[in-house]
């Protein structure tokens, strides 16, 4: 019986590294090219066809997924959670041999829709990495019946891998009461644009209050966006309308609580000595910065793998049915910008 060719036994015969051949296969990179045409016309000699092309041919499918990563949301692909999430989906999905194609609004001269981008290129899902609840083209969108998973928006049709919000604002509390003995807790949020936003902050409200913590009015600040500045300019803004001095500041994301630790420091606060700071997400560079950031950790890697193996339940078998939202555990990281 004659053994399957993959591109790692062709790889072997042509006395190259399977990444050349993929190369080849794929038209990406860099190859010379005579090693291009020694491989193609070898490939055309034994009648080799890539895996997914088979598949593709057989089930009249592209094995392509569209990534929808709104700028409206002011978050680029540079953002540390957002793009390590997205890197590890992106890893998954091409074990099991498909492609990943960002959604954009135009191609060449001509405006699409979300929905009109995917009828034009084919593709079998869609993954929305970050969603703006404003963006009415999402809506069409997760309502086309094409196969869409999110580990950002919540909307009713959509399934969405998240955290668990609310279990980290609880647990964040507690330690503050139980641990630091602390009482009064301010909070500076992202813009509630975001749901994952909106749920830490509800869960901060009722926590609060079931733990019998102190909030006042003025301790409460929206960030105007997702990143570093946002928290520096948002923390100028708390600190100088609080009447009564906070013993603990809880940032809802910790880009924003980097920029916070900086404004603090600028405004002659020592962390934690005068006030302490909690972050949310536990981002790469937390726990290099100075102080380092206590914060509640997501599990980035879990996240991206569990909405990857989601899509391709959806993709793969339309017809059985999957849990909508599936939330995943929490845990708090304990690091210096907190002092019990």
């Amino acid at each position: 019986m004659t053994k399957k060719r993959t591109i790692y036994t062709i790889a072997k015969e042509l006395n190259l590294a399977p990444g050349t051949i993929s190369k080849v296969l794929n038209h990406t990179g860099n190859v010379s090219e005579s090693t291009r045409e020694r491989v193609l016309a070898y490939i055309k000699e034994v009648g080799y066809v890539p895996a997914s092309s088979a598949r593709m041919l057989k089930s009249k499918r592209t094995y392509t997924v569209g990534i929808v990563f709104t700028e409206e949301s002011d978050v680029g692909l540079e953002h540390s959670f957002f793009s390590s999430i997205l890197q590890h989906f992106k890893t998954c999905l091409e074990k099991e041999g498909y492609e990943l194609s960002f959604i954009v609004k135009k191609l060449g001269q001509h405006e699409l829709s979300y929905y009109e981008w995917c009828m034009n290129k084919r593709v079998d899902g869609v993954y929305i990495v970050v969603g703006n609840y404003n963006d009415q083209g999402l809506y069409e969108l997760v309502k086309s019946g094409i196969p869409c998973v999110s580990t950002d928006m919540l909307l009713p049709g959509l399934h969405t891998v998240i955290s668990d919000n609310d279990q980290g604002i609880r647990i964040t509390l507690e330690y503050i009461k139980n641990e630091l003995k602390k009482q009064k807790v301010a909070v500076i949020s992202g813009p509630l644009s975001s749901k994952a936003f909106n749920e830490r902050l509800i869960a901060y409200h009722h926590y609060m209050s079931k733990l019998s913590l102190t909030t006042y009015e003025d301790y409460i600040v929206y960030a105007e966006s997702f990143g570093f500045t946002s928290g520096y300019n948002a923390v100028h803004q708390l600190m100088g309308q609080v009447k009564i001095q906070p013993e603990v500041i809880l940032v809802a994301s910790d880009d924003i609580a980097l920029g916070v630790l900086k404004g603090l420091r600028e405004l002659n606060f020592n962390v934690p000595n005068d006030i302490q700071v909690i972050g949310f997400d536990d981002i790469a560079f937390a726990k290099h910065f100075t102080p380092s950031l206590t914060t509640i950790s997501q599990d980035r890697k879990l996240l991206g793998e569990t909405a990857a193996k989601l899509l391709i339940q959806l993709m793969e078998n339309p017809d059985h049915h999957v849990q909508e939202v599936v939330k995943l555990p929490v845990e708090l990281i304990k690091r210096e910008s907190t002092k019990a």
